[in-house]
């Protein structure tokens, strides 16, 4: 069992950025961008392969974002920039990053029937696949995560209920998890960051004025995600939640009291990563409720700040949770991604892979 987890994304090269920008204005042609894509995932595979991480993935370096792959991969969405990935009230208390409001885009929804293009990631998985023999994890996102491109007046023609167009989103993840099954992949991961924004009380009202109340949404999210991660039996999957990761910054604090007890017990997945890295996670209590055959991996690392954590106090930590889930349904983590869009956290490479390394150790000092 791996005792040692990123959540995903790394930081984007700057060839990569640059060539994205060429792209966006037409000045490279698309085998020349695909040369400098693979470039970018062999460089982010050889970081992780120097620290011996013992699950890899392709940092989801072809993303504009960690859920931008639906849209990317599937024609019907209207409005979809890169602010569609970063609105909302971003928070820090890094003087030198400060707070930053960001609009949602105004245009932002789904207006026609879906209608895939491509597969969302079997090209990250085969190409990963032929450049290394280590365990590879692609990362998915949480169907409801897309639940805000409905709109009751833009999306009408297309989806009169909200529920129809949310089958259809359900629908392409299952073809897509039952894809990397076939092609090989054994390790998955949905990321579902929009449930612990149901802690904070604004957010909360964005769902409820849709009609939801937190229990209500909470179990209808679930039965989605289950839904997905039952298509793909072969597959272990990993259930990711965090409170909001863009620039360095975060979008709401608070512990999982809330949410702990539905998630926990009612999603499918055998390994919940969670959150853990400062103060804003609140305690380790809700991990009571985490039922036996769940392995908890500790998002104890930030990845938001150049913070140098030491593998005393890391283990100190797990041992703290210890006492409440069994040591051998521990893991050690990253709290989310080191870049889950291509406006990465304000930390360097040499971070990145200092973060990492610290995980690998870390994790066998304690487990051997």
């Amino acid at each position: 069992m791996a005792r040692a987890e990123h959540v995903g994304s790394l930081l984007r090269p700057p060839d990569l950025l640059a060539a994205r920008e060429r792209r966006a204005f037409g000045q490279i042609e698309p085998a020349a961008f695909k040369a400098v894509e693979d470039d970018a995932v062999r460089w982010a595979l050889g970081l992780q392969e120097e620290v011996d991480f013992p699950v890899v993935t392709d940092g989801e370096l072809r993303r504009e974002s960690f859920q931008s792959e639906l849209t990317e991969a599937v024609d019907g969405f209207a409005g979809v920039d890169i602010d569609a990935w970063l609105w909302g009230e971003w928070h820090s208390e890094e003087p030198d990053v400060g707070d930053r409001t960001t609009a949602r885009p105004p245009g932002l929804a789904v207006v026609e029937r879906l209608r895939p293009r491509r597969s969302l990631a079997a090209e990250e998985f085969t190409f990963l696949r032929a450049c290394t023999d280590r365990a590879i994890k692609v990362t998915l996102p949480s169907p409801t995560l897309f639940a805000n491109l409905w709109d009751p007046e833009r999306s009408r023609d297309a989806y009169p209920r909200f529920d129809d167009f949310m089958a259809d989103v359900v629908g392409i993840l299952q073809d897509e998890v039952r894809e990397l099954s076939r092609l090989g992949c054994t390790r998955a991961q949905l990321d579902a960051p929009h449930y612990p924004l149901l802690i904070d009380p604004r957010w909360r009202k964005f769902y409820e004025d849709r009609g939801w109340t937190l229990e209500r949404w909470l179990s209808y999210g679930i039965e989605l995600d289950n839904a997905v991660i039952d298509a793909a039996p072969g597959l272990t999957f990993g259930f990711h939640l965090c409170r909001g990761n863009q620039d360095s910054r975060w979008l709401v604090a608070g512990g999982y009291d809330q949410i702990a007890r539905p998630i926990f017990a009612g999603v499918h997945a055998q390994r919940l990563l969670l959150e853990y890295d400062d103060e804003r996670s609140g305690t380790f209590d809700p991990l009571r409720l985490v039922p036996d055959d769940k392995v908890v991996v500790l998002g104890l690392v930030t990845t938001k700040t150049r913070r140098v954590e030491s593998e005393d106090d890391l283990e100190a930590r797990v041992r703290e949770a210890a006492r409440l889930v069994d040591l051998e349904r521990l893991a050690v983590g990253t709290q989310c991604g080191f870049s889950t869009s291509v406006v990465g956290n304000r930390i360097t490479v040499e971070d990145e892979r200092r973060k990492l390394a610290t995980l690998v150790r870390t994790a066998r000092r304690i487990w051997g």
